[in-house]
């Protein structure tokens, strides 16, 4: 091999495509038991390698020389073979989250921060903290001297808390490993993890106002500084923000929200079509799931049932990424739902007026009074929710392309 990530899991990584764009070297990923990986850190038959989970403080241990910063640190995130054979051990992660925290917004001067999990990223975590300039770190982990109890009773009072545990990664969105709710004094939440791109403790932060952000951002950073000691050449920290925008706007879904008969389903087909994305409709995987028609489920189980399969396929759809989604009508009268939408999606309304709204076949649309009804209540959600408001009264063709932009604009890219 010539360069590459290696860890236990590595099944949704964006390290190939973050190298891609970097330099033009040959980058792979290799999920390697303790024992393979020590094995290859002792044959050394590579140039370069990025360490993940759970091997960047055995790296450390495995490496003929240290960086600096990854003595400091104490855990090692990319290894090299030097020219006379020997492993140099780096920690590019620190760079990463410092870039992190800057971008956000998140200071830590002054403040007591908090650091959730105790593995090699809190490590990283804690090093960058000092480095801010915090006042106090406190390291929160469930078998620690600081339990998560703890942390409630005796650690209400923190400033900025960090995450660097998997808890509401991908596949288990949604998860929290804190209710913020308890900590009053935050003034900054960070999370590392980048899949899904805000994850329910970061759109909880978002909520109340706070400067926040997922790790994405870290990740690249962190690639850029490696790529350097790969190549041997330096890139330029643009880069970072290059990368950054090029893979959420990949990465984003765009979710349509909207009254029903706003043209969701039509004008989603034509953006998936024009973007190369799969296109998928909540109203249809809730036909499919329950074996009826939308109708029949409000006439047979009602409202309340149909709302509740409704979240379970928002929530199934929304977690996944690449793709354009049409939600239903109802869909954001549910804070769930619309958090489901937000953690890895663009969310953009459809605006069409109300009697241009088609009521065929739907349960709720029974004349231009309930229409009317339907949209005071639901349009300050409709607003919340979205990102950005589009046309819809016109040209379709004009409705694809102002939706385009705007997506592209709301991910950065």
């Amino acid at each position: 091999m010539d360069f590459g990530l290696i860890g236990a899991k590595l099944g949704h990584s964006y390290s190939v495509p973050i190298h891609a764009q970097l330099g033009d070297y040959d980058y792979r990923l290799y999920e390697r038991t303790e024992a393979e990986f020590t094995e290859l850190m002792r044959r050394r038959d590579f140039k370069g390698l990025n360490v993940t989970i759970p091997y960047k403080k055995l790296a450390l241990e495995l490496c003929d020389a240290l960086s600096d910063t990854a003595r400091a640190v104490g855990s090692v995130n990319t290894v090299v073979v030097r020219p006379d054979g020997s492993l140099y051990g780096h920690n590019t992660d620190i760079g990463g989250f410092i870039a992190l925290a800057h971008r956000a917004g998140v200071a830590f001067e002054g403040k007591k921060a908090v650091v959730l999990g105790s593995g090699g990223t809190s490590l990283t975590a804690r090093a960058a903290c000092e480095q801010l300039g915090a006042r106090e770190i406190v390291v929160v982990s469930r078998k620690g001297p600081v339990d998560y109890n703890a942390l409630y009773r005796d650690h209400a009072d923190c400033e900025v808390l960090v995450n660097t545990t998997p808890v509401g990664m991908y596949p288990n969105n949604g998860e929290r490993a804190v209710d913020i709710s308890h900590l009053p004094n935050l003034t900054g939440v960070l999370d590392v993890i980048y899949n899904p791109d805000k994850t329910a403790l970061i759109l909880d932060a978002e909520a109340r106002g706070l400067p926040c952000a997922g790790g994405l951002y870290m990740l690249v950073g962190q690639a850029r500084e490696a790529a350097t000691l790969f190549t041997g050449r330096e890139i330029p920290e643009s880069e970072t923000e290059r990368i950054y925008g090029l893979l959420r706007s990949e990465a984003l879904n765009l979710i349509l929200v909207g009254m029903p008969g706003s043209g969701k389903s039509t004008i989603g087909r034509a953006l998936a079509e024009q973007l190369n994305r799969p296109f998928v409709d909540c109203d249809a995987e809730i036909v499919r799931r329950a074996g009826k028609s939308i109708p029949d489920i409000f006439a047979q189980d009602g409202e309340t049932a149909f709302r509740a399969l409704e979240s379970r396929v928002v929530a199934d759809l929304c977690k996944e990424k690449g793709q354009v989604v049409a939600t239903g009508g109802g869909a954001v009268l549910r804070a769930d739902n619309v958090q489901a939408m937000r953690q890895n999606g663009v969310v953009l309304l459809l605006e069409r007026a109300l009697d241009a709204l088609s009521m065929d076949g739907r349960p709720l649309s029974t004349s231009q009074e309930a229409l009317k009804g339907m949209w005071a209540a639901r349009e300050p959600k409709y607003r919340a929710a979205a990102d950005a408001a589009i046309d819809n009264n016109a040209d379709p063709q004009a409705a694809v392309q102002a939706a385009k932009e705007a997506y592209h604009e709301a991910a950065g890219h």
